[in-house]
């Protein structure tokens, strides 16, 4: 359910609208919109020619990493990496998506998967959004072979709140939610989330290119070891 939350401050300024998402148990209402969004995704997709790959390692932002842990966290003494891959591919001009991006991430902690639907001409629905992760105790291949189901699912709406789905674990304050209603609306998204690893090729190329990125972090760190501190020529001092 999501809920408006007015706060006036003391100098009686204009109302802040806060909208707090309950991703653990969304509305009737919500789920139906869920339910509608998914069921618009081309199930057989073709593709144009126009497509994007990219790849690279990226600094972790370990401040954000801390606010996250909560206060009684500690920052690490050198501040982690996560190694990427991205893929955009175009859907033809029929098609009510304009176009579909898969990212994989993999930091020491854990792998992600996120598949990004955008709308091509939005009047409510801006996009979709299809997301998984595992703990990073397996190969990058290994993920993607076993077809890892979908633990998030976000609408991103026009002028409106997104909403959006989500595994919910237990917390100290109590155990986790009872999710069982919302079983198929996961079982949709993980459905098209394994369809379209398929359709772009990411079992074979992510493995690949994140090869490609310890390859260039390999060479710049041999590059780095032979090149020392340079020695200045002796210089003749003059009697």
């Amino acid at each position: 359910m999501t809920f408006g939350l007015s706060l006036l401050t003391a100098a009686q300024q204009p109302p802040v609208k806060v909208n707090v998402l309950n991703v653990c148990s969304p509305s009737p209402e919500e789920q139906r919109e869920i339910s509608s969004a998914l069921a618009r995704i081309p199930q057989k997709a073709s593709f144009s020619q126009d497509f994007e790959i990219d790849r690279g390692r990226s600094t972790l932002d370990q401040s954000a990493e801390l606010v996250q842990a909560g206060p009684s966290a500690q920052m690490s003494g050198e501040p982690g990496t996560a190694d990427w891959v991205r893929i955009r591919r175009e859907f033809p001009g029929p098609s009510p998506f304009a176009r579909v991006q898969y990212s994989f991430s993999r930091d020491p902690r854990s792998m992600v998967e996120t598949l990004v639907f955008l709308v091509r001409d939005p009047t409510d629905l801006m996009q979709i959004a299809i997301e998984d992760s595992v703990p990073a105790e397996t190969t990058p291949a290994n993920m993607l072979a076993a077809d890892t189901p979908a633990s998030r699912v976000k609408l991103e709406r026009f002028g409106k709140s997104s909403i959006v789905l989500a595994r919910c674990a237990a917390t100290e304050s109590g155990p986790a939610p009872d999710q069982s209603k919302y079983e198929p609306l996961f079982q949709s998204a993980s459905a098209i989330a394994a369809k379209y690893r398929s359709l772009l090729g990411v079992r074979r190329m992510v493995p690949a290119e994140l090869t490609r990125v310890a390859a260039v972090v390999t060479a710049t760190t041999v590059t780095r070891g032979k090149s020392g501190p340079k020695k200045t020529a002796p210089q003749n001092k003059s009697q």
